[in-house]
């Protein structure tokens, strides 16, 4: 017997592709990607690849490209959760070019890869509007992507971000552990909030059900040491210190940078210390953001726990010269980072009770904590 098909057949739509809906998100983020352009992008989106004129980067000596790779994790929970879809492209593009710029690379250009279960025009066009905004803040180009939809892989409300970005830095002008001192100092640049990492933690910890753990709250609910909700705060965006970080790079002594994401402070700034050196930070110089001890109090968090996996109030420290600390602080206050010294270098000798790499030791406390 052979079996009957409708005279219709099968369509790509009923196994829950829908061409048009892509179609449609497509025409809707192109004004979005108009907006994030630089002079060397050649043409627009559509193609099958994206370009960048690099005759651009004639003048320099010895260019040297840098690239990185990212997601923003389960943060992308919150804003399924919210239905608020036009922050978390701010986070893929800040978790980016924020690693790029720890070098000393500038930004050209950035790809970004969306995953859903079903296109919903309007939700894509949103993720890409925070996208092409954060690439406009960071100085970057949004210079192509790719939207794909995943019947029964993903949920119909269901979507994951992830990107890559490239960038130049002139080979003599390279940021890095050979370039740390003894008696650099440690410049904290404020975080945002809790930017895009550890949200595994801190979903388990605020969200969770009583039964496993965890307080029950809702994201609806406001909080007053937050002044807001607790969704609003969860959704601060990952700040983009990238312009600040070159002008720090271009007009100071600074010789290394570190992102803090997955891992904290110490793990990250460890990433950029020599070997023979160590770098002591005094938690009294900054209390980190209610959010912080929030999740602390609220979870029964040891600090050390807490510290490995959140950024504590510190997004990105910079390494630089004593006798630079004061321009760099004052340089960062212009564009909008609160900055202060954190700490300062030393060689491993010198250090009291170094950890194992020698390389980072907390010291002091938070005030208030």
């Amino acid at each position: 017997m052979t079996s009957q098909i409708g005279s219709a057949g099968t369509t790509y739509e009923a196994a829950g592709v829908s061409i048009d809906a892509g179609d449609r998100a497509v025409e809707l983020m192109k004004v979005w990607v108009d907006k994030a352009r630089r002079p060397e992008m050649i043409g627009g989106i559509g193609g099958f690849a994206g370009l960048f004129d690099a005759s651009a980067l004639k003048d320099y000596t010895r260019p040297l490209l840098a690239s990185s790779a990212d997601g923003v994790g389960t943060k992308v929970a919150i804003a399924q959760a919210m239905d608020r879809h036009n922050t978390i492209g701010f986070d893929l593009v800040g978790m980016l070019v924020d690693d790029l710029v720890v070098c000393g690379a500038e930004p050209l250009f950035l790809t970004d890869y969306i995953a859903t279960g079903r296109v919903v025009p309007e939700r894509v066009a949103a993720i890409v509007q925070g996208i092409a905004e954060a690439c406009v803040q960071a100085g970057c180009a949004l210079i192509g992507g790719e939207t794909a939809e995943h019947p029964g892989l993903l949920g119909p409300d269901e979507y994951d971000v992830a990107g890559s970005t490239t960038g130049v830095v002139e080979a003599a002008d390279l940021l890095g552990p050979g370039l740390v001192r003894p008696g650099d100092v440690v410049v904290a640049m404020a975080a945002s909030g809790l930017h895009s990492n550890g949200y595994s933690l801190v979903r388990h910890v605020l969200l969770g059900q009583a039964s496993d753990g965890g307080a029950g709250w809702q994201l609806d609910r406001h909080v007053d040491e937050l002044g807001r909700t607790l969704g609003e705060e969860l959704l601060e965006p990952t700040r983009i210190y990238a312009k600040a970080c070159l002008d720090l790079a271009r007009n100071t002594q600074t010789h290394a940078m570190s992102h803090v994401t997955g891992g904290g402070l110490a793990a990250n700034l460890e990433r950029v210390m020599p070997e023979e050196l160590t770098a002591t930070i005094d938690r009294a110089t900054w209390t980190p953001q209610p959010v912080f001890d929030l999740v602390r109090r609220v979870g029964s968090v040891s600090q050390p726990d807490l510290e490995r996996t959140l950024n504590c109030g510190v997004g990105m420290v910079a390494l630089t010269a004593p006798e630079d600390a004061d321009q760099a602080v004052n340089l960062l206050a212009g564009h909008g980072v609160d900055a202060w010294v954190c700490g300062e270098v030393g060689l491993v000798a010198d250090a009291v009770e170094a950890t194992a790499g020698g390389s980072v030791r907390m010291v002091g406390q938070h005030p208030g904590w």
